[in-house]
């Protein structure tokens, strides 16, 4: 409907009968979001995480359960993201067996940390034990004070 055949020519109007016209159009996908988002939210909203800090680093630890430590990524991203990823396949189901229930997560498991900036990327390591992943990055050493700089003064 034409907004000017109403009587109703204001510029708010015509702005609304624009945005009316816009969600008319058929190609709607650039507001989607991917599939690769909407699994990585999912795999993120899903894997718990505490992060501890000590005096002289920062320690991220991760539930990865029934993940082998070849099976978990620890990588840095863009100089001070901290990605941890993992998947978990299912079981290969044996003849004869069906599930009854099945309640354990399969599938990625994944988190992001950014990190501060006094976080020293280059001595970070991980542990895995017990289905408990144990990410510990070293803090850099507090810069040292800027020390005055005297100017002598020269009599003219």
């Amino acid at each position: 409907m034409d907004v000017r055949i109403a009587g109703l020519d204001s510029p708010l109007f015509s702005t609304l009968q624009h945005i009316m016209d816009f969600t008319d159009e058929p190609d709607k996908s650039f507001n989607a979001p991917t599939r690769t988002y909407v699994r990585d939210a999912k795999a993120m909203a899903s894997t718990p995480a505490d992060v501890k800090e000590y005096p002289n680093s920062y320690v991220f630890v991760v539930d990865m359960p029934g993940l082998k430590s070849g099976d978990i990524k620890v990588q840095v991203e863009d100089d001070n993201v901290l990605l941890i990823t993992g998947e978990r396949k299912r079981e290969e189901e044996k003849e004869g067996a069906k599930y009854v229930r099945m309640e354990r997560r399969v599938g990625k498991f994944m988190r992001k940390f950014v990190l501060p900036e006094n976080a020293n990327v280059e001595a970070i390591s991980a542990v895995c034990q017990d289905g408990v992943l144990t990410v510990t990055v070293e803090k850099l050493p507090p810069p040292e004070p800027k020390k005055p700089k005297t100017i002598e003064v020269k009599i003219a």
